[in-house]
C-alpha cells in the first residue's frame, strides 16, 4: 500500500485550520473561565481615564496627521543612515579608493540631511508644526425646552454618577 503525502498546499491548510481550532478553543475556553459582572461603570466609554464629553463623530485634527507624518520621514532617515554608517566605518573600503569613497559618502549623506533639513524647514516656516488649538463648535439646538432644565439634568447625573463611585 502506497504513503500518500499531501501537498506543500494541504500542509499550509493544515496549519491554517489548526491555528483556528487553537484560537478558538483559547476563546472558548476564556469564556467559560471568566467571570461575567457588567456594570454601568465598566460599560462605561473608556477615553485616556475621562468621560467622554460630546459627540464621538467629531472633525480630528490634522496636524496629527502632519506630525506622524514628519515623525516617519525622520524614522526612515535613521533607517538610511544606519547601512550608510556600516558601509562607511569599512576601513579597507575607504583604502581600498584612496579616501575617495570616504569623502564621497560623506558628501552623499550631508546632501540627504541637508534635502531632510530643507523639508523640515519649509514645514516649519508655512506653519505646518505650529500646534494650534481649534476653537469647539458648540451644537445649536432648536428646542423649546429652557436651557437650565438641562443644567438641572446633567447635575443630577453627575450626583448619581458620584454616588455609584461611592458604592462600587
Amino acid at each position: 500500500m502506497a504513503a500518500t503525502y499531501t501537498s506543500d498546499f494541504g500542509t499550509i491548510l493544515l496549519f491554517l485550520i489548526g491555528g483556528a481550532i487553537f484560537v478558538m478553543l483559547g476563546l472558548f475556553t476564556a469564556k467559560m473561565i471568566r467571570p461575567h459582572r457588567p456594570n454601568p461603570e465598566k460599560l462605561a466609554t473608556y477615553e485616556s481615564g475621562e468621560e467622554p464629553i460630546g459627540n464621538a463623530w467629531v472633525q480630528f485634527n490634522p496636524r496629527f496627521y502632519v506630525v506622524a507624518l514628519i515623525f516617519i520621514i525622520f524614522d526612515v532617515e535613521l533607517a538610511f543612515l544606519f547601512p550608510w554608517a556600516t558601509v562607511f566605518g569599512r576601513w579597507e573600503l575607504i583604502e581600498a579608493t584612496d579616501g575617495a569613497w570616504g569623502w564621497f559618502s560623506l558628501t552623499e549623506m550631508f546632501i540627504f540631511i541637508g534635502i531632510l533639513i530643507l523639508g523640515l524647514a519649509y514645514a516649519w516656516a508655512k506653519g505646518h508644526l505650529d500646534w494650534i488649538k481649534p476653537k469647539p463648535i458648540l451644537p445649536q439646538s432648536r428646542s423649546n425646552i429652557p436651557p437650565d432644565v438641562y443644567q438641572q439634568f446633567n447635575a443630577r447625573q453627575e450626583i448619581k454618577r458620584g454616588i455609584r463611585a461611592k458604592d462600587i
